[in-house]
């Protein structure tokens, strides 16, 4: 295994984004044989994981097309990273100059939204990190040789992004790379940090650095609705793992922050009548002659999007200025016991509340087709269609379609 490594690092000096001669050796190396190697330890790797043998992945990638300036070699849960760009995973980065090669606890660097890729703000990356530095922590004290920080000397952007989804990683120079055992040993280290990581992540509703839960619900269930067929490689959320929340854990989210905003308003001697189940509101409040409307949302995020029905929003914008926003964020969500329980939260109230259409975000549309149209407007349309000079098609029902004058 070493002696892969350093061929690796010995071809890095010589990288062009072409396939050159150089380029195609280091990608037997990196796509083949450093996985094989790998996959030979492959049930040892799955144990400290947590995972079946069949869900452990290796993969080695050089770039597809152009070939990249940082090559890599990654172990992986199929089911919590399906691909480089989701999830957490410990992977192989070689520097660009060649001087060392990272064994890193490192992460995707963009997000699936139920419609489309988004790049992870490096913000974000090192939010994620902050969440898992401390899991790890005490493991990682008995690895002196650990390190926070990588330099992969890298020119490119690509290559620069994978610094600040590092969460610990060991260093290994050229000239001091050490014998395979050690290595192997390493890697078993590291694969039980990962392990750690995964079974954190499938009991917390959510990890400061990700997309609020409910809007990330909203843009899957649109996608859905649409017949978005999901992109191959995607982790897809699933209720009580992951990005989306069980109709249980929902609905105690929900509770816990209607009685936080309950509280709240009754210290300030306001009269309060839970609506929520009948009006485009939740609480109705009454002081003397002052009455507020109330929209109440509840989040085990930090609150920073949050969604609304376009009912929601057009009543809100009748009861202005007799209305609140009122967000009860950062809910904490305890799932392992059989129901789920919540506790703290922090509430941010804003009233009046104007509802700017700058601060909205569309996420789906309804769309009238064609088929809903009166036939003349319907047919005029349908004219455009067909390009000059062809002749009238025949239809089902006998009539020639109008070619355009």
């Amino acid at each position: 295994m070493d002696d892969l490594l350093a061929k690796v690092l010995d071809l890095q000096p010589s990288w062009v984004s072409t396939n050159t001669e150089e380029m195609q050796e280091r990608g037997v190396f990196i796509r083949r044989q450093l996985p094989a190697l790998i996959r030979a330890h492959g049930a040892d790797l799955a144990a400290l994981l947590g995972t079946p043998a069949g869900d452990l992945g290796v993969e080695g990638r050089d770039g597809t097309g152009l070939k990249a300036e940082i090559p890599w070699v990654r172990v992986f849960s199929r089911d919590q990273s399906p691909s480089s760009t989701t999830g957490w995973y410990v992977v192989y980065l070689f520097s660009a100059s060649g001087r060392r090669v990272y064994l890193s606890l490192n992460q995707g660097t963009t997000i699936w939204t139920g419609g489309v890729f988004k790049a992870r703000r490096a913000e974000d990356l090192r939010a994620r990190v902050d969440w898992a530095w401390p899991l790890v922590a005490d493991a990682a004290a008995a690895h002196p040789a650990l390190r926070r920080t990588i330099q992969l000397d890298a020119r490119t952007p690509l290559g620069s992004g994978y610094g600040p989804g590092n969460v610990v990683a060991v260093a290994y120079e050229r000239d001091q790379l050490p014998s395979q055992e050690v290595l192997l040993k390493d890697l078993a280290f590291m694969t039980g940090l990962l392990g750690t990581l995964y079974e954190a992540e499938r009991l917390a509703p959510y990890i400061p650095g990700d997309p609020t839960p409910e809007v990330v619900e909203a843009e899957h269930s649109a996608a859905k609705t649409a017949g978005r067929r999901a992109r191959k490689g995607t982790r897809q959320p699933r209720p009580g793992q992951g990005f989306l929340l069980t109709a249980s854990e929902r609905r105690a989210v929900e509770h816990h922050s209607v009685r936080m905003a309950t509280e709240h308003f009754k210290a300030q001697s306001w009269s309060v009548k839970d609506v929520g189940d009948k009006e485009s509101f939740d609480l109705l409040l009454t002081r003397g002659d002052e009455r507020l409307h109330v929209e109440i949302k509840g989040t085990t995020s930090a609150g920073q999007e949050v969604i609304l029905t376009r009912a929601e929003v057009e009543k809100q914008r009748q009861y202005y200025p007799d209305n609140a926003l009122v967000v009860v964020h950062s809910i904490k969500l305890d799932r392992t016991a059989s129901e789920p329980t919540t506790s703290g939260g922090i509430l941010h109230c804003t009233s009046p509340w104007a509802v700017e259409e700058e601060d909205l975000t569309v996420i789906s549309y309804t769309y009238r087709t064609p088929m809903d149209r009166p036939a003349s407007d319907q047919a005029s349309k349908e004219q455009t269609l067909i390009p000059p000079g062809v002749p009238p098609q025949r239809q089902s029902d006998g009539n020639p379609q109008v070619t355009p004058s």
